[in-house]
């Protein structure tokens, strides 16, 4: 029998970021100084990670194996079914993680209690030791999240956890055909229960707050799968499995229509674009790992048959 392997995962610390810039301690501090800061937060904030982080690893069973591995480099990462992954940091290290897990037990854990919002990352250090036995007893209280994915007509998939962001890669005008109708837009934004905190909430409550302007009369009963007028739409919820579309911006013209601009995805359904121009296609804020749509390629966005499992 194959022993476990706990997975740590983190993130450089801003202290990190500001030697790699700036080469010594002694430059850094007069970075910030020149800028009216100073050092002593930053060095707090990472003692506080690294603190948390010897914590976990202290706790990790004798017989267990060990990997440890950085944000950036976890496409690099194979991971394996005995895995059980502990991420130290905040509520984004989830979610980062989650594209690359597969079914594996992820513990979120906050190494500044009060300073994140603790979404994801629920849990102290000191509690990875009994949560990593509860994992591999099948005592631990696990949620199953939904997550997004993009599938291009050439097999190529994309998945997140709390939303996709289909558009132009410079942030200009995006043009696609959505269902029928042909759209000039910012892109369009699909998101899961999970992001229903964040990007997708902002859009939301910016068009309840705006209720019936650049709808181009609302959306006709039928015309595409989930497609409902915007004042009866709600978000859906953290273990719901319902994704929510929202189009940016759409704008009308004798060519580009603007009837179909939000949406819920039940299970089941798809959001069919189908390119007009060279898009992009990332998830959860990392523009770096992205799916290139060219001229006349169809995506298809969808709730994901791969769900997070949190603890």
């Amino acid at each position: 029998m194959i022993a476990p392997r706990a997975v740590l995962v983190h993130r450089r610390s801003e202290l990190d970021l500001l030697l790699m810039r700036h080469g010594t301690r002694g430059q850094a501090e007069f970075f910030l100084r020149s800028r009216g800061r100073d050092l002593e937060s930053v060095q707090a904030r990472h003692d506080a990670l690294h603190e948390a982080l010897q914590q976990v690893s202290s706790g990790v069973p004798g017989g267990w194996r060990r990997a440890s591995v950085e944000r950036a480099d976890l496409p690099r990462l194979r991971f394996e079914p005995e895995d059980v992954v502990v991420a130290v940091g905040q509520d984004g290290l989830v979610a980062n993680v989650a594209k690359y897990v597969d079914g594996q037990a992820v513990i979120g854990v906050d190494p500044e209690p009060g300073v994140n919002p603790g979404v994801l990352v629920r849990h102290s250090p000191p509690a990875v030791a009994r949560l990593l036995g509860d994992v591999v007893a099948g005592r631990a209280a696990v949620e199953r999240r939904t997550m997004v994915e993009a599938v291009l007509d050439d097999g190529q998939t994309l998945r997140a956890l709390n939303e996709l962001y289909l558009g132009d890669s410079g942030h200009q005008s995006a043009r696609y055909r959505l269902w029928d109708e042909r759209q000039s837009s910012s892109g369009i934004l699909v998101g899961t229960g999970t992001g229903s905190t964040g990007w997708c909430a902002s859009v939301a409550r910016e068009r309840a707050g705006s209720a019936g302007a650049g709808r181009g009369g609302g959306v006709p009963r039928g015309s595409a799968p989930g497609a409902r007028d915007a004042d009866d739409l709600g978000l859906p919820g953290p273990a719901d499995a319902e994704l929510a579309w929202f189009v940016r911006e759409a704008w009308p013209s004798p060519f580009t229509g603007t009837s179909l601009t939000r949406g819920l995805l039940r299970p089941g359904e798809v959001l069919p674009v189908v390119a007009e121009g060279d898009l992009v296609v990332f998830g959860d804020g990392l523009e770096a790992d992205r799916l290139q749509v060219g001229w006349g390629q169809q995506v298809e966005i969808r709730a994901s048959a791969q769900h997070l499992s949190l603890v």
